[in-house]
Order: structure tokens, then sequence, then C-alpha cells
């Protein structure tokens, strides 16, 4: 069933203000939400607001707090998040930043103790559409196992690198495991089988349970190159931070503990640069009209798919695994 996406962006802001979240953050993180599931990111989505709802009502998360900035050098602002809900902190990091970044080209914010920040494309294409570059990383329990191992130890540790081009920015999100968590909670869900490579079940044994690969580890993606990719960003992300190694995470998953993973976003200027715009945009079109390995595929560029799934779903609403509509249709009328 499709649900026009005025309904669920209200649903959701309303059921965030009935925790206790005022108005404007209760809209920021059910935007956040509502924008995964219009890019085709339901793993990032609404499938999230019930535990997000969860921690809320147990005190593991404050919807009313912006976080605490403390400026270490004219550059660097390392944030408490004092537990709040993670768009919220970062969107507060980044309007932060402005003035630094306006003086010195660049700036960084290191954040530890903010709950999780959902899809981070959703970041990096707003300071692209502030004229910023931007990269967006952030950290998560142990989900993924090392490259030539099976125990998960690394997070997933995405990273989103957002380029400010014309109307059409450049807009890259990936984690560094072959999938997301989520998009394993997501099959799940719809009790759907996971393809083959993505997972190793508790015992180490490939799966294509995704039930077995929540209780088991995800692949890195690329073998060793996104296991070195994952291990670096975890690490940056951990000195700057001062938030935990993945063995020690908690709090993106569960109602259980407050969230001690970390971000990090780095906004450069674009007019500091000396490229042009309009040679990189030209450079862009070329690759789209390249010839496809697929006649029926035009070659796209990272965020060409986002924003093409997100034109068709404004129109035609979004649709719900059946058992996520009922739960959060029940948590309305309750």
């Amino acid at each position: 069933m499709r649900l026009p996406v005025t309904r669920l962006r209200d649903l959701a802001t309303n059921l965030l203000e009935l925790k206790g979240v005022p108005v404007a953050n209760a809209r920021l993180q059910a935007e956040v939400l509502i924008e995964a599931e219009l890019k085709g990111a339901p793993s990032h989505g609404l499938l999230r607001l019930p535990l997000i709802l969860s921690r809320l009502e147990k005190g593991l998360s404050d919807g009313t707090v912006k976080g605490r900035g403390t400026w270490r050098g004219k550059s660097f602002l390392a944030i408490d998040g004092d537990r709040g809900l993670g768009p919220v902190v970062i969107m507060h990091a980044i309007d932060a930043l402005q003035h630094a970044v306006d003086q010195n080209g660049i700036a960084i914010a290191a954040i530890r103790n903010a709950n999780h920040i959902g899809m981070l494309a959703y970041y990096a294409e707003a300071a692209a559409r502030d004229e910023k570059i931007a990269i967006v990383m952030s950290t998560s329990e142990a989900l993924v196992h090392p490259f030539g191992g099976t125990q998960a130890m690394l997070g997933t540790n995405p990273i989103a690198i957002g380029i400010p081009l014309d109307d059409r920015p450049f807009v890259l999100d990936l984690a560094t495991s072959v999938v997301s968590m989520g998009k394993i909670h997501s099959h799940a869900m719809r009790d759907e089988p996971i393809p083959e490579g993505w997972a190793v079940d508790i015992d180490g044994r490939p799966t294509t349970d995704p039930k077995a690969a929540k209780a088991g580890a995800i692949a890195p993606f690329g073998g060793a190159k996104g296991y070195g990719l994952g291990l670096a960003f975890e690490l940056i992300v951990a000195i700057l931070a001062g938030s935990n190694v993945a063995p020690d995470v908690r709090g993106t998953l569960d109602d259980i503990h407050a969230a001690n993973k970390g971000d990090l976003v780095i906004l450069i200027d674009k007019a500091a640069g000396a490229g042009s715009v309009p040679a990189l945009v030209a450079y862009l079109d070329s690759l789209r009209t390249s010839r496809p390995a697929d006649p029926t595929r035009p070659v796209a560029i990272p965020g060409d798919g986002a924003r093409d799934r997100k034109a068709t779903t404004t129109g035609i609403g979004i649709e719900l695994p059946q058992p996520l509509l009922e739960q959060l249709l029940a948590l309305e009328a309750a």
C-alpha cells in the first residue's frame, strides 16, 4: 500500500512530537527519514522510526537538544551531542561551521554522544546546495568482518561526498561494507532472502538468510580494499571525535544503550578553489553520454539515480512493508 509523502511526513513528525520533540527538531528528523524513502534507501527510512521513538521514551535520546560545541582551533569544532537526535546535532554542527569555512576555506566538526544520523547523503547534499564541498563520515557497532576473517569487528563506516556543481550536485554515499545492516533488517522485515556474498552467519558460514546475517557479520565491499578504507575511516573518526571503536559501540540498532559512535563533517568552501565548474559539469555529462555496457541503461553519475527515484516516488507515494505500516499506524492511534 502506497501512502502520500505528506501523510507519512506528518505521521512521523507527529509521533516524534508526542515524545516531547520540539516541532522544528521533529520535522528535521522526519524529513531525513522520508528523504531516504524517496531516494530508494528504505534501510535508513521509516524502518528506523519505532526505534527512535523507543529511545526517546527511554531517555536514551533527547529530542530537545542540539549539542554543545568547543572550538579547538580556528577550524576544528568538537561537539558533544548531549544524546541529541543525530540529524539535529549534525545539522547544527554544519550551521556552526559556516563562519569558519567562510573565513578559512575549510572547517571540521567531530561529533560524539549523538544518535544515529541516518542517510549521510542528506547532509552532503545540504552542504552542496550552500556551495560547500562536504565529506561526511560515521561509525557504527561491529557489523563487518575484516578481510580474511568471519567475526564482526568493524563498523559499516559510511562516507558521503557532496560537490556543488550545478542543479545536479555530485553526491556519493556508500558504506564500506557490501551493504548496510539496515538493508539486511529491511530484507528481514520483508521476509526476503539476501544475495549471496553479503554476509556470514554467527558461525562464519555464508548465508542468504537475513535473520542469520543479523547475528553474523557483513562482508566488506571490494575485499581488502573496502576493509582497508573502512578501518581507516573508523580510526579517523575515533581519533578526532573521541568516540568508541566498533567492538565497543552501542546504541544505533538497540534501545538499551546510549549511542557512543562518532560522526565527522568536513566542509570546504568551493570558492576557495581554482577549478572550473562548467568544465566539470561538461565532464560529468560526457560520462553520462559515454558508451554503456548495456544499451538500455545509460551511464550514471553518483546521485543521479537517487534524484530520479525521488522524482518518481514523490508523485506516486511511498510503499512501506505492511508490518511497518501497521506498527506506525498503531503508534499513531495509541
